[in-house]
């Protein structure tokens, strides 16, 4: 299945509106209290706002033209008391709608990352580490900061812009249509270029995403490009995605910016307007200073919203693009699912092939057609070219792929009739780089191993004790609370691989595959690890991938692993003599 992710922004207009609420409701449900109390706060706040120039009009033509000052500090104070209480509702509004919006980006970010745990590994072949870590965090944060900081304004400048509106038109209709002249131009405008606004967004994220994957890239390989003294490249190929990135930003930030000039054009415009239009009405005496004043702060009432409706209207657009991305990963599903009422296979086989064809998304076929048994309690070794499909055929074996066509049996059921708990309890994998959590040796020691982790270290210790493990511990400085370190070098790579040996030995699967699992590290500590895979049971079958054909010396069979076919040699022999003919082939 092809799980490539789109790094191009879409045609057309997308994600509209309705849709990018349908995709964020189940999240907001818990929130309906604090969005309620919020759009509440937003419709009181907006009406205290359409009441002031009402005020401000009466006080003009009553208190100011009769010279009644009691009556101008009655409406003064009229006047504090409706703005304190927009002040108030829009404070209340802001915690609430923050609250709402931190909540929101919380269960996104879980729900998001919950997905991506469940996708195959196929996902992360192909796609960049640095760019998934992009969408998790920076569009996610996007959506957020629009949810928490620009919906409410959205809502509460349109219910201003509809409030207004009405008022200008109520008031004197005439003016009205020449207030509202400007906006109608103006907001054909916006609907002509919001595709394009988005689209400028949607590229400078997916730069943002590119420039991620980078410097991830580069600082996970940062010992090899100091060794090779490459850092000149380094920094060629980091300015060159930092240029990239740079234009996009670019673009998008004059797209986002292009329209509050536009908006703050159309205000002036219509207020020189309505200011040249109520002279020539108070001059023939259908109009009064104090209404047209008031007609004025309506005027900048409805403009002042679609000034700010520009900036967030920009931000709506970086959030629609945000969540394209974002919507596109939860929108995946793994294709490796359990199939209960899959076709038992022949019995008696460990493991078996049957007519199994693979190849990846645009690739010829790895594996064509290609049948295997595996018994019980026997070592089976996978040699060829590189490239030829060893690692994948252990993948098979492991389902972390699935064939294209033809059946793997594990049991004599398919495989694909146990879930991956069963899988994980069944099969374990060793991989050539070992993977090791931040914490102690003793928690990856009993990573993924429910009993095991429920254990004293004490009692972890006489487990690996009746395993015969117990004196691997003494490589390290101390035992089971050595702390690791993910991302430093607190551990050699022979005791990394050591805790990843201990780690699958003592869940003593049925099949255990080492893929490369000695290909890095010295003799003396490879003969170490040897003596780990001794303790496993003896029932335990073991599937060897290498390249040095000493660490399969002792296989009960070899296959070769080439040309779409998997062919067993027979002996070390012809193991390495097909293996030097498939070299000079290649």
């Amino acid at each position: 299945m092809d799980y490539k992710l789109s790094t191009a922004a879409p045609a057309g207009k997308g994600r509209t509106l309705l849709s990018a609420a349908r995709t964020l409701a189940p999240l907001l449900r818990e929130e309906r209290s604090n969005i309620a109390i919020a759009v509440v706060c937003v419709i009181i706040s907006s009406a205290a706002s359409l009441l002031g120039p009402a005020l401000i009009a009466r006080v003009i033509d009553t208190a100011i033209a009769r010279g009644d000052y009691g009556l101008l500090l009655r409406y003064a104070g009229l006047l504090a008391v409706v703005y304190v209480i927009a002040l108030g509702s829009s404070y209340t509004q802001t915690i609430r709608m923050g609250t709402a919006g931190r909540n929101l980006l919380f269960r996104l970010r879980n729900q998001l990352f919950t997905r991506l745990s469940n996708l195959p590994i196929a996902f992360f072949a192909q796609n960049r580490a640095g760019d998934l870590i992009s969408r998790v965090n920076s569009d996610t944060d996007k959506i957020n900061q629009f949810f928490a900081q620009a919906l409410m304004q959205f809502f509460g400048n349109g219910f201003l812009i509809l409030g207004a509106g009405i008022l200008l038109l109520t008031l004197n209709w005439r003016l009205g249509i020449a207030a509202l002249i400007p906006a109608l131009a103006i907001l054909g405008i916006t609907r002509a270029i919001s595709p394009w606004v988005k689209r400028t967004n949607r590229k400078g994220l997916e730069s943002l995403g590119a420039l991620s994957g980078d410097i991830s890239e580069s600082l996970s390989n940062f010992k090899v490009i100091v060794a090779f003294n490459r850092v000149d490249y380094f920094r060629e190929k980091f300015d060159l995605a930092n240029q990239r990135n740079y234009r996009a930003s670019i673009a998008a930030g004059i797209s986002s910016g292009v329209f509050m000039p536009l908006y703050t054009l159309a205000g002036a415009a219509a207020s020189i307007l309505v200011l040249a239009y109520g002279v020539k009405l108070i001059g023939g005496g259908a109009l009064t200073i104090g209404v047209l004043i008031g007609y004025l702060l309506y005027v900048t009432a409805f403009y002042n919203p679609l000034r700010q409706l520009a900036a967030v209207w920009s931000s709506l657009q970086m959030a629609m693009a945000a969540l394209d991305r974002v919507h596109e990963v939860l929108g995946l599903e793994t294709d490796l699912v359990a199939v209960p009422d899959a076709p038992a296979g022949a019995p008696g086989a460990l493991l078996a092939f049957d007519g199994v064809s693979f190849n990846y998304p645009g690739g010829k076929n790895v594996l064509e057609n290609v049948s295997l048994i595996l018994e019980r309690g026997k070592t089976y070794a996978l040699v060829g070219p590189t490239g030829g499909g060893k690692t994948t055929t252990a993948m098979l074996m492991a389902r972390l792929y699935d064939p294209g066509s033809g059946a793997v049996y594990l049991d004599g059921r398919d495989i694909r009739a146990f879930t991956p708990a069963e899988r994980a309890v069944k099969i374990g994998f060793i991989l050539q780089e070992p993977f090791l959590f931040s914490g102690t040796v003793r928690d990856n020691i009993a990573y993924g191993q429910a009993d095991m982790a429920a254990l004293t270290d004490e009692e972890l210790t006489k487990r690996l004790k009746a395993s015969g493990l117990a004196d691997f511990l003494d490589r390290f400085s101390e035992g089971l609370a050595t702390p690791v370190n993910a991302g430093q070098d607190t551990l050699s790579l022979g005791q990394k691989q050591l805790v990843a040996f201990l780690r699958a030995v003592l869940r003593q699967p049925e099949i255990l595959i080492l893929d490369e699992a000695t290909a890095n590290i010295d003799t003396v500590t490879e003969q170490l690890l040897e003596e780990v895979l001794d303790r496993l049971p003896k029932a335990t079958t073991k599937v060897i991938i290498a390249h040095r054909l000493n660490t399969i010396r002792n296989a009960d069979s070899i296959f070769f692993v080439g040309g779409g076919a998997l062919t067993e040699a027979g002996s070390m022999q012809h193991a390495m003599d097909m293996l030097l003919s498939a070299k000079r082939t290649s």
